[in-house]
């Protein structure tokens, strides 16, 4: 029986591994199979009964329209700026820093995610960076998975230091002076990871997305890649032993953000080929055909007429035009720290237009939305603010709103059924059994590994990223039985936390739901299980070295 009980508990991990992974469904097909497979599971086998089981689905429908809220103003975002022309002019102008690829990948996915997630947190950075990464030319596929393993080391941190002070909050002895060692902790544990991390975006880009297909491209930029890395985990160690956790994503990524694009413009430790394009890239001019005399383009551009019968687009676009196509983002950055920073601010978002549900069916569960501090409803308002910066009208809008509204209908089943297994899940100790599935299966891998924890421990904190999509859950499920595992066989419990929570951050790059609004941002619904096998690899590579990396901590501390 107990062999049962371990397969239904590890089934919201098993069956998306096989159905969308191994099997290679969309995950509307796959996480339904999951969803209907675990539904009655948990009935015949885990003992949880009808209204906790209905609470929980409906509770996990309410949370997937929370994360639509984000998906639709990301979405929104991407094809107003399309419509009116801002994409063109940021190409351009992105191409003034650098045309190289590479770099380009490092500075979108790595440090102005990084940015996001200290902003935000809560899966906005890939929702946001995805389309970015699109709209610089890159391949969907390319995009979701670099924006995916970008959305990592940062999340340790994320929006105001939330996995840290809110996911060990039932710490005993949790207190401010608590929660700034385990920051210094987790930066001096990430550092090696953090600092590959630039690295590791860049070999997943040049091995599946280059025309060698080979890691030849990355090693070319290894220096380049290595010393922007270090300089993202070296200030973040920095700011979290001066200044504390609340702000450690959103300096360190200002300040990779600055030392990349400068290293980059200037050609500093960069390579001799520095235009390195994915294999779905070619001439950086565009060339049409027309027998047109020269004209100004929608997009801020110079297309002039050539002897051989075409006309080429140049890239050279004004300062003006610059400046109102980031202008939303800006704008989006600014607002959502207006937003999570000044108290009466927050306080007045988090307080009005409340659409939370709670005690679902009196089950005493819960499903928070407070539309007006959600990213979503910045990103609508970026949209619009894009709109009159690049002067579109109501026809651009209107195609935009259709085309965003076309991309989340598709996402909507396939995350509607990933979260109601995860709140299943989650809820499962009100049940039969009197334990949740997280715990049962927390405890039997400590009875196992006890031993050899340090190396488990991440791997834990992922598993928790995986299934419920959060850090922050992960965190807040897994950290008692850290800790007390941690006690139990004598182990550095600091090291073990710290563990946790980078697992946690790393486990964002392959959690269900974040691969599903992911895919759907850049047009890649069906194609989840194509972006974790891009994914999935640099995932285990982080919990293997943060794992070795514990046993060199728990000696020295």
């Amino acid at each position: 029986m107990r062999i049962i009980q371990i397969l239904v508990a590890l089934m919201p991990i098993l069956l998306p591994l096989i159905f969308l992974v191994v099997l290679r469904m969309p995950a509307k097909k796959g996480m339904f199979l999951t969803f209907s497979i675990f539904v009655l599971s948990a009935f015949g086998v885990w003992g949880m009964g009808g209204d906790i089981v209905l609470a929980s689905i409906l509770q996990g429908v309410h949370k997937s329209i929370t994360i639509l809220w984000i998906l639709f103003g990301a979405i929104l975002l991407l094809k107003v700026m399309t419509h009116t022309g801002g994409v063109d002019i940021i190409k351009r102008g992105f191409s003034s820093v650098t045309k190289d690829m590479r770099v380009q990948a490092v500075i979108v996915g790595a440090f102005f995610v990084a940015l996001i997630e200290g902003a935000a947190g809560f899966g906005t950075p890939a929702a946001v960076a995805g389309p970015f990464l699109v709209a610089l030319g890159f391949n969907p596929l390319a995009a979701a998975s670099i924006a995916l393993i970008g959305d990592s080391s940062p999340v340790s941190f994320g929006a105001v230091g939330t996995p840290i002070i809110v996911g060990l909050g039932n710490i005993p002895g949790a207190n401010p002076e608590f929660f700034d060692l385990i920051g210094r902790t987790v930066t001096r544990m990430d550092i090696v990871t953090a600092t590959l991390l630039p690295t590791m975006i860049i070999m997943m880009l040049t091995k599946f997305f280059g025309k060698e297909k080979s890691f030849k491209a990355a090693f070319e930029i290894l220096p380049w890649s290595l010393l922007v890395g270090a300089t993202y985990s070296v200030s973040a160690l920095l700011y979290s032993t001066f200044l504390g956790a609340e702000f450690v994503s959103i300096l360190a990524s200002l300040t990779g953000l600055v030392v990349s694009c400068y290293t980059a413009k200037k050609g500093i430790m960069m390579p001799k080929n520095r235009e390195w394009k994915t294999e779905a890239v070619f001439e950086e001019e565009t060339v049409i055909e027309t027998n047109s005399p020269k004209k100004k383009n929608s997009a801020g551009g110079r297309v002039s007429f050539n002897e051989n019968g075409t006309i080429t687009l140049s890239e050279s676009v004004s300062a003006k035009d610059i400046f109102s196509a980031w202008m939303p983002y800006v704008a989006v950055v600014i607002m959502l720290l207006i937003t999570r920073i000044i108290p009466p601010v927050k306080k007045f978002v988090l307080t009005h237009a409340d659409l939370s549900w709670r005690n679902i069916l009196g089950e005493g569960v819960t499903s928070k939305w407070q539309i007006l501090y959600s990213p979503g409803t910045v990103l609508a308002i970026a949209a619009i603010i894009a709109l009159i910066c690049l002067k579109g009208d109501g026809e651009a809008l209107k195609k935009a709103t259709k085309e965003t509204l076309n991309s989340v209908i598709n996402a909507s089943v396939a995350l509607c059924f990933t979260l109601a297994v995860v709140q299943i899940f989650s809820n499962s100790a009100n049940s039969v059994m009197a334990i949740g599935m997280p715990n049962y299966l927390a405890n039997i891998l400590s009875s196992v590994f006890q031993g050899n924890w340090l190396a488990i421990a991440p791997f834990l904190g992922e598993l928790g990223a995986f299934i419920t999509g959060s850090a922050t859950v992960s965190t807040l499920t897994f950290s008692p039985i850290q800790y007390q595992v941690a006690n139990a066989v004598g182990i550095n419990s600091t090291v073990v936390l710290a563990q946790q929570v980078i697992g946690g951050a790393a486990g964002n790059m392959i959690c269900i739901h974040n691969v599903v609004a992911a895919a759907a941002v850049v047009g890649l619904t069906g194609e989840e299980g194509n972006i974790i096998r891009k994914t999935l690899p640099a995932a285990m590579f982080y919990a293997v070295v943060v794992g070795i990396l514990g046993y060199v901590a728990n000696w020295i501390i």
